[in-house]
């Protein structure tokens, strides 16, 4: 017994594998002690008929905190990420098993932090309190939209904390600069290589391209289970409405989570995983696939969009529109509505051109709002399929409902795209590095990983 205790302590295994795993993968280290009970007992294992559980009866059981090298991570660490996950993808009460998984998720996302910190200090890379202040203020302002004060009250109303998304902020800049000094400059993509891809992307040109989100959770064979478990939860949480690039920049282990999952304008061929491009290939735009195993862990997509390899696509068209709109008062019966806006369509109907429109939607009381650089992309699919359709001057079908009133787009220009000519010798070059960065900093976090002492309380 004594010798299993040393290797938990040395290795850390019970941080990241279940006691009974462990205990397989120990049996080799007391092999001397094995063999000198060998000839005293039976060596077929025994097990009754009706067994009585006499410890706890969840060995693998272990409340949210732990001793990471001796850095303490506390309950409260775990309930204040918690919260700032909660709110990052708009979640409402989540069930007693969802907050489960989700605080283990957490506390294995608070150990890899501690790990990335920790290492960052080890080789003289510590981020300052100074550089992370700068980087909390950017991001109050930039993706919350409120001033860092403000910010501070929020965070705290929401149940977490500054300190909570400054040790997040501490963590993303530690890693990066890890990666930037131990991994990055010893990726190599040779010219051959990229001048080989090219001449693929070439020869498929004709076909399309895809823009895709991905969540990728790594696993080892003991965690394998779990894991999956973990990935079939977040697609259930993502399907019922939460944010994948919210999910993405908080559970995901690949590079990308940072940008919410978004691996950019890609060829099947990138992904460089049959499974994976078959997979894709089905997709359409808005769908969600996975979780996917794959060699070292599982992988959640989400198919952003996708467009052909060589030719323009019309929905990057840049258009100027005018919306017209009415809205019905506070107790308008459906009836009511409903002959009103046939009225209001009947009216936009005899809108001739742009210039006419503010003058006359001004008559039948409607409001005009006007924009000159939309992308027919970035609008709702139904719209899409409309305006594609439209000349210069006409307007869509109306649209709304008895609470948003009703509205038509009118066309008032339109830019048609270029051809899309895929990525340069240089931006092919960079994508295929940021490949074999990110599968370089997979092993570099398991190896951290692997070599800590981590203590669970």
């Amino acid at each position: 017994m004594d010798c299993v205790i040393e290797k938990t302590r040395k290795s850390g295994l019970a941080a990241r594998i279940g006691q009974f795993a462990m205990a397989a993968l120990l049996a080799g280290t007391c092999t001397t002690a094995a063999f000198a009970q060998a000839d005293s007992v039976d060596d077929t294992i025994q097990i009754p008929e009706n067994i009585s559980i006499l410890g706890p009866r969840d060995p693998n059981s272990r409340h949210a905190t732990a001793v990471v090298n001796g850095a303490i991570i506390t309950g409260t660490d775990v309930d204040q990420r918690v919260a700032l996950v909660l709110d990052a993808n708009e979640t409402g009460a989540v069930s007693d098993e969802e907050m489960k998984r989700l605080r283990l998720q957490v506390l294995r996302n608070l150990i890899d932090e501690t790990l990335q910190i920790q290492e960052a200090d080890a080789q003289k890379m510590t981020v300052t309190p100074d550089e992370v202040e700068s980087t909390y203020n950017r991001v109050s302002t930039q993706r919350f939209n409120r001033p860092p004060e403000e910010m501070d009250t929020y965070l705290r109303s929401i149940g977490s904390s500054p300190q909570s998304l400054k040790r997040q902020i501490e963590g993303e800049m530690a890693w990066d600069r890890l990666l930037r000094r131990n991994v990055q400059p010893f990726v190599n993509v040779s010219s051959d290589e990229v001048t080989e891809m090219m001449d693929r992307l070439k020869a498929s040109a004709g076909t399309n391209e895809y823009r895709i989100g991905e969540i990728y959770l790594a696993s080892t064979p003991a965690t394998q289970e779990a894991v999956a478990a973990n990935a079939r939860q977040i697609v259930d949480q993502i399907k019922q409405g939460g944010s994948f690039v919210a999910y993405a920049r908080q559970y995901s282990q690949s590079s990308t989570a940072s940008s919410g999952g978004d691996l950019g304008w890609i060829r099947l061929e990138q992904l460089q995983n049959p499974q994976l491009e078959n997979i894709v290939q089905t997709m359409a735009p808005g769908q969600l696939a996975g979780p996917v195993e794959i060699p070292g862990g599982f992988d959640i997509l989400y198919l952003i969009d996708k467009r052909q390899i060589g030719a323009a696509d019309p929905r990057d068209a840049v258009v100027s529109l005018k919306q017209i709109s009415i809205n019905f008062p506070k107790g308008t019966s459906q009836e009511q509505a409903s002959e009103k806006a046939s009225a209001f369509s009947q009216a936009v109907a005899q809108i001739q051109s742009c210039d006419q429109a503010d003058a006359k939607a001004k008559a039948i009381g409607a409001e005009v709002v006007g924009n000159d650089s939309l992308t027919i992309r970035s609008l709702p699919e139904a719209l899409q399929t409309m305006l594609l359709n439209l000349q210069v001057g006409q307007s869509t079908p109306p649209f709304g409902s008895l609470q948003d009133g009703v509205r038509v787009l009118m066309l008032c220009g339109r830019q048609d795209p270029v051809a899309n000519e895929g990525p340069d010798f240089e931006q092919l070059r960079s994508q295929l590095e940021d490949d074999r960065v990110n599968k370089r900093a997979q092993r570099y976090l398991r190896d951290l990983r692997r070599d800590a002492v981590i203590d669970f309380n």
